[in-house]
């Protein structure tokens, strides 16, 4: 999964650093184990630094990561693997 070309969608594009945004993806590429078609990341912002949890529901994973860096986004991410393609959108978006 996660294995085929990836997508990402006009709200990301916009709202989302590149950089962050190859750490997602690098997330889902290093993440041990089974992976669910549907990957989340709730991404905040704690004393200047950038927080987000990495998680699915089946199997159960979460892993929650810290930055130095503020990348200026709050929010969910969805990315999802529908076979054919991955694609990386903001929750609304959905």
């Amino acid at each position: 999964m996660f294995n085929n070309p990836r997508y990402i969608t006009r709200g990301i594009a916009s709202d989302l650093s590149p950089i962050l945004c190859a750490i997602l993806w690098d997330c889902i590429d290093q993440m041990p184990g089974e992976k669910d078609y549907l990957q989340v990341f709730k991404v905040s912002t704690e004393h200047s630094r950038t927080v987000f949890t990495h998680s699915q529901e089946q199997p159960p994973y979460s892993r929650t990561y810290r930055f130095t860096v503020n990348f200026g986004f709050t929010g969910t991410i969805f990315v999802i693997d529908d076979g054919d393609h991955s694609t990386m959108l903001l929750a609304e978006e959905y």
